[in-house]
This record gives structure tokens, C-alpha cells and sequence, in this order.
């Protein structure tokens, strides 16, 4: 089943909440009674989704932790006019840009790098999900969650500016074809970080239902620590002696929890099924679903979760790219973790706080094995990156190129010396000796098309 995330709902929410600067509409004036009661604890998305909300804008920044109300003029100046060199990418909820806030922005704003995120106006989401991130990040903060350091609303534009995170998000390290693979313990680093984020939510007052887990709203700071990110989708979860939450099903494809997706009925454990999902892509390298792949292979679950059971076909189903550099024990109790989480039944699932007990003692196992450091050049007919890291600095592809071209031509040399070398020392062994295959680790591996790396950080 196609998931895909809900409509626009930016013209019917538009009076959810009013500004105070009368640029962007008049203030809605609330009884100080009323609005002490509702910010006695942590507000909800309920408290100021509908349009009976008593709620301003303005009273609403007293609840959120020091948030700055950002111009457009400010972002646009930070973004330098939101140009195609600070693109970063873009999700459901549109385009986002690097920027740079210096000390001369405004007072009390620290230097520092940003990601500005602005909403598509055309698209799948609107003024709802924008208010959403600003209620739950505005509130909850966390190690592990993505730090919201301010916002814009003027007129129709909606934007939030996070902290910036330099090294991207788990997609892409995951599954992109430039650069080296994931080591075992970063992806175990990166498993228990995004645990503790959701254990944070679900262990709330009022509890916090993330609904959007998947590798791309993992972002990963220069230390490879995990922080959630995307609030668009988040919800309050059930209180009291609610069971479940009843909402449209949304979300993505892959990630969902089956009785979500039957029901509509979400709780904390449909959460603990998307974590599930990472856990597996973590073990295997495969996406949650790939239509490129034959049979049951295309949907991840459906093929991984018979085999993560089995201790003597987790070897099988690893991610190749690890090239045997994982700790095996820590592997077959990472694939029964993920096997729980994946339950068809949420009351069989674990909670956040029990895998987070189970996912810390596996970064202290040791039994990995050690391999040669191996660097193998790509072929000619391979995809390149466009920029690539060398000493902490980003080259040009040009410059790589002609680093390279300098490279192969050492190499070359060197092989004839070898060859010759190797002549002379066959002529003085015997017949025997001849028969013999010795290959070194770089030989075998770039035969192999793959490579070795130290795993331990």
C-alpha cells in the first residue's frame, strides 16, 4: 500500500494561530486565566489546532524555549537569497538551505551555521505541519533531538531554522554509492542515539508519537550522533486510560505499522515497528522498500523478518559492504531485537527504554574482527561524487582527477618493476612453488569489489 502523506492544510488551519506584528495580522487577545491553565504543563498540538484556539502567536512564544522570531529579510540575508549553492535538499515539507548566522544578525544570537527549512507552497504539506515541528521542537529538547532555534511567519511563508548538521542524514551514508560504507559500531552509535530520541517522546507527560522514523530524518552531527528530525507528522499520543489515538493513516511506505495502516489506530508502539525497520536496513544495507528487486526481496520486511530469528542466516543477510568487519554475537542480538520491534502484534513489541538496555552493551563487544586498511580506485564506468574529502578539506572533481591520473601513472610503474621482479624470482623456484596462488589483500579485494576499514571509533 502506497502511504503517502496527508494534503495541504494550510488555507483551512490559517487562523489556528495569529501573530502579533500587525504585518502579519492582528493579535488574538486571550483572558490571562484561561491561558495560565493551558500553560501550566507542556501544550499540545490539539491546544492551538483548531480555530476556537484562544491562543496567539505571541502568548505561544512564552511557551517556547527560546525560540527566535526570525524576518524573512534576516533568512533571505543568511541564505544569500536562498541560492542554488546553499541548497541542501529538500522533503514533504519543501526546500532547504544552508545559512550562516553571524555575530552582527542580532544580540544574543551566537555565530553559527543553520539549516533553513521553508515550505513548498505547492506542496503535500502545509501550515499544520509547520506548526506541529514549531509546538514539539519549540518545547521538547533532547540530545537527540534536532535543535529548533527559531522561525519566520510572515504573510503566506512559513520557514523553521534548525541547528545545522554537518554530516547529513542516515540515507544517505546508508545507501548513497560515493564514499565508504558505514562502519558496525557508527551504525550502532547511530541506532542507540535514535532510540533514546524516541524512549524521550514516548516517556513525555503527555506523551509525544513521532509517526515519521525512516533513515531520512536521522540526522547525524560531525560526531556521528543521531538526532531526530521532521516534526511535520508528530502527534500527542493517548492519555490517561486512552489505548490508542485515531488518526488518518500517513506517513511512508515501508516504515508503517501494519495494525496502523488497518486501523488508523496509532500508539507508541507503531513507532517501535519504524524503528524495527531502521534496525533491519542497519543489518542489511537494503532500503525498506525496493521495487528494483525481485519477489519478496522488494519489501524488506516481508523478506528479512523469517531470517532475523534464525542465528545461522544473520551472516547471510548483512550488508556485504561491512566486509566481515561487524562483531557476529552483536549481529545475531541485533537481528532478534529487530525481530520484536517488527511484531505483528504491538502489545509483543518492546518499548523504547527496553531497547535502548538491549542496543548499549552491543557497542562494548569487541569481538570484530581487525583488517588491512584497504583503498581500491573506482572503475572509469563508475558513478563519481561530485566533491570528495581529502584531509578534512573538499577537492574539486577536477583536482581529484588530475591527483588521480598522477596516482595511476606512479602505479604503473611500480607494476612494471614488480613484474620484472617477480620474473627473476620465478626462474630461480621450483616447479612447485609455481602452482601456488598467493594474493594479497588488495588484490583479492579489488577483485572482490570491496573494502576494509577499521570499525572501532
Amino acid at each position: 500500500m502506497v502511504l503517502k502523506k496527508w494534503a495541504t492544510c494550510r488555507n483551512i488551519f490559517l487562523n489556528c494561530i495569529k501573530p502579533k506584528n500587525s504585518i502579519l495580522g492582528p493579535k488574538v487577545h486571550t483572558s490571562s486565566s484561561s491561558y495560565k491553565q493551558i500553560t501550566s504543563q507542556r501544550l499540545s498540538l490539539s491546544d492551538v489546532s483548531h480555530t476556537g484556539s484562544p491562543i496567539s502567536l505571541s502568548d505561544l512564544s512564552s511557551s517556547l524555549v527560546d525560540l527566535h522570531v526570525f524576518t524573512l529579510k534576516e533568512l533571505k540575508l543568511i541564505t544569500k537569497n536562498f541560492s542554488k549553492s546553499n541548497y541542501l535538499g529538500e522533503g514533504g515539507f519543501g526546500p532547504v538551505y544552508k545559512g550562516f548566522i553571524d555575530d552582527n544578525l542580532r544580540p544574543g544570537l551566537k555565530a553559527q551555521p543553520v539549516a533553513v527549512k521553508a515550505l513548498d507552497l505547492d506542496g503535500t504539506q502545509g501550515h499544520m505541519e509547520w506548526l506541529a515541528e514549531l509546538i514539539f521542537l519549540g518545547q521538547l529538547k533532547h540530545p537527540n533531538l534536532v535543535n529548533l532555534i527559531g522561525y519566520c511567519y510572515e504573510d503566506k511563508h512559513r520557514l523553521l531554522v534548525y541547528e545545522y548538521m554537518p554530516e547529513g542524514n542516515l540515507e544517505n551514508h546508508l545507501f548513497g554509492r560515493c564514499g565508504p560504507a558505514l562502519p558496525w559500531l557508527t551504525r550502532l552509535k547511530i541506532a542507540v542515539g535514535a532510540a533514546k530520541g524516541l524512549a524521550f517522546l514516548h516517556e513525555e507527560e503527555k506523551p509525544v508519537i513521532y509517526r515519521d522514523l525512516k533513515t531520512s530524518n536521522i540526522l547525524l552531527d560531525q560526531d556521528y550522533n543521531a538526532k531526530l528530525s521532521d516534526f511535520g507528522l508528530a502527534t500527542d499520543g493517548p492519555e490517561g486510560e486512552q489505548t490508542h489515538v485515531t488518526t488518518r493513516v500517513m506517513g511512508t511506505e515501508g516504515y508503517a505499522a501494519p495494525e496502523y495502516i488497518k486501523t488508523g489506530h496509532l500508539t507508541t508502539m507503531s513507532d517501535v515497528f519504524s524503528f524495527g525497520v531502521v534496525l533491519v536496513e542497519l543489518l542489511t544495507g537494503r532500503r525498506s522498500v525496493d521495487k528494483k528487486r525481485h519477489g519478496k526481496e522488494k519489501d524488506l520486511v516481508e523478506w528479512a523478518r523469517p531470517l532475523l530469528k534464525d542465528p545461522h542466516k544473520v551472516e547471510g543477510i548483512l550488508d556485504p559492504r561491512l566486509d566481515g568487519q561487524f562483531s557476529m554475537e552483536g549481529a545475531r542480538k541485533l537481528a532478534v531485537l529487530a525481530y520484536y520491534c517488527l511484531s505483528s502484534n504491538p502489545k509483543s513489541r518492546p518499548t523504547m527504554s527496553s531497547v535502548i538496555n538491549t542496543l548499549e552493551p552491543l557497542l562494548d563487544l569487541r569481538d570484530i574482527p581487525i583488517g588491512p586498511f584497504v583503498y581500491i580506485v573506482p572503475d572509469q564506468g563508475e558513478k563519481r561524487c561530485d566533491n570528495v574529502k581529502k584531509n578534512g578539506k573538499e577537492l574539486d572533481l577536477d583536482q581529484v582527477t588530475e591527483e588521480k591520473k598522477v596516482e595511476e601513472i606512479v602505479d604503473k610503474r611500480q607494476k612494471v618493476r614488480q613484474q620484472h621482479q617477480k620474473v627473476r624470482r620465478h626462474r630461480r623456484r621450483g616447479k612447485a612453488l609455481r602452482s601456488r596462488a598467493v594474493h594479497s589483500d588488495t588484490d583479492l579485494y579489488r577483485t572482490l569489489k570491496s573494502s576494509l576499514y577499521s570499525s572501532r571509533q
